[in-house]
């Protein structure tokens, strides 16, 4: 949940993304109530966050979730080269730029991270996301 913060994000063309929170009576985390609808939308966002929906590599690309899709066989490799390549970069530029891009949403990250920390410590000791769990656990639950 957490690529919803990333600069730049990098898939296997074999990946798939998946949220399992309500399957598990949780809800979302790593500011994923704030950063999925401002990426994908907000029907999309409802889906992956409260369906449980599963993203494939090419619905992700295509709804911006993802920067790019790389070939499995080849993925540690471009993946490494596109990275050096981001290393050769002026610093300053590249720091200035992911604060002109980050800045202006800071408060708004900070605020879901504790909105969204405050909902999971509720979730976490709460009977439904026990018995979620532990359904899970037996063999049950399906992500």
């Amino acid at each position: 949940t957490i690529l919803g913060i990333f600069d730049v994000v990098y898939a296997s063309d074999k990946a798939f993304f998946q949220t399992p929170f309500s399957n598990l009576g949780l809800s979302p985390e790593g500011c994923s109530s704030f950063t999925f609808p401002r990426i994908m939308g907000n029907a999309r966002a409802g889906e992956v966050l409260m369906m449980n929906k599963q993203l494939s590599v090419e619905e992700a690309k295509l709804c911006g979730f993802i920067s790019d899709v790389i070939p499995h066989a080849s993925f540690a490799e471009e993946a490494e080269k596109r990275a050096k390549t981001m290393a050769t970069l002026p610093p300053k530029s590249l720091m200035y730029s992911k604060m002109l891009l980050r800045d202006v949403v800071r408060a708004d990250l900070h605020a879901a991270n504790n909105r969204e920390c405050d909902r999971l410590i509720e979730r976490f000791t709460s009977d439904e996301a026990l018995g979620a769990v532990m359904n899970f656990f037996k063999g049950k639950g399906k992500l």
